[in-house]
């Protein structure tokens, strides 16, 4: 007996399924408030054009390649406001999903171009170390003092918004990083200005060009991950494996799949096999309730079925003489006792 009876019940948002899937909500909450972004936005983008302009004038690799890093504040708000538009969509056509892996897409992007503009800045920075031109240590000291009292507006802006979400919570971590890069900026701008040594400034460029690189190699990694199919990194499957045949009457677990369809939200799925005696769909109920309680798992897509004699005693679904159970199953098949991973 399977646990997808397939019922397609009117439901609204927040309910549960009725065919297998634990009760679940998808992507950014429409809680967070788009208009507290959206100030911050405008704040971090004007900013940063008055910024590059200053840079330019003061000569400033330090200010330049602050405002390198106020971009990417910006696209990453503007991301967090595209995923709550994309969210509100519901799932159509080829797209069972919805577009809730644009987000991811454009963390991709976004890490790239960190790492990218990182290393031509600390190609100039580096340069600039042997060779050191005239800086504006005045203007430089003015400037990153405004730019640290527009960073902690914009922050504040941001806190009023909803935290609770990774992609909102990622463009408040994005511009706390850029407040410790401006104070950087203010400190070498005074050492310029107060012993003249020019190098303060290339040196603050480094400090920034390092935050770049940490922030872009996470955005790649942590988006790869999710584009590749892997586990949330919080989330062991041999251990969700073992603990699902632990619970009576499961007899076996196999094709275990556990993924993230976006930030945030993981996804799993699973052919589980119960003892012939066994309540198929108390079982399904009782793991569902149990992922959501120990994994923070909602979205869940299991089939339970009856263990046949013959499966109780192979060594691995599919082998022996039945054959009736995924004969090819992907990854380990997990049982009572001790077992292979």
């Amino acid at each position: 007996m399977s646990g997808h009876d397939h019922a397609h019940d009117d439901h609204g948002p927040g309910q549960g399924h009725g065919n297998g899937h634990a009760g679940h909500s998808h992507g950014v909450s429409a809680d967070a408030d788009r208009r507290w972004l959206a100030i911050a936005l405008a704040l971090i983008g004007g900013f940063m054009a008055i910024e590059v302009v200053v840079g330019v004038m003061a000569n400033s690799l330090a200010l330049i390649s602050d405002a390198a890093h106020m971009l990417t504040d910006a696209v990453s708000i503007v991301l967090a406001l595209i995923a709550m538009r994309l969210a509100a969509r519901p799932a159509r056509g080829g797209f069972t999903y919805g577009l809730k892996r644009a987000e991811i897409l454009s963390a991709q992007a976004n890490g790239l171009t960190l790492i990218l503009l990182g290393l031509w800045l600390a190609y100039e920075a580096v340069r600039r170390l042997m060779d050191p031109p005239p800086v504006e240590g005045g203007l430089v000291v003015v400037t990153a003092l405004a730019g640290i009292a527009v960073n902690v507006a914009a922050a504040w802006c941001i806190s009023r918004a909803n935290r609770s979400t990774l992609v909102v919570e990622g463009a408040y971590q994005h511009i706390l990083n850029d407040l410790f890069a401006f104070i950087g900026t203010a400190v070498a701008g005074v050492i310029v200005l107060t012993t003249g040594f020019r190098q303060a400034d290339a040196i603050a460029t480094l400090v920034v060009v390092l935050l770049m690189l940490k922030a872009g190699y996470g955005l790649i990694r942590e988006s790869g991950r999710i584009l590749l199919e892997a586990a949330p990194a919080h989330v062991d499957p041999d251990a969700v494996g073992d603990r699902l045949v632990g619970h009576p009457p499961v007899t076996e677990v196999h094709d275990l799949h556990i993924w993230t369809i976006t930030s945030g939200q993981a996804a799993l799925s699973a052919h589980v096999l119960v003892e012939p005696a066994g309540d198929c769909h108390a079982v399904r109920r009782d793991l569902e309730g149990l992922l959501a309680k120990e994994y923070g798992i909602t979205h869940t897509t299991l089939q339970v079925d009856h263990a046949q004699d013959s499966l109780l005693t192979v060594g691995r679904a599919g082998e022996g003489p039945s054959g009736a159970h995924c004969a090819d199953a992907h990854g380990p098949v997990h049982r009572q006792g001790p077992h292979a991973h």
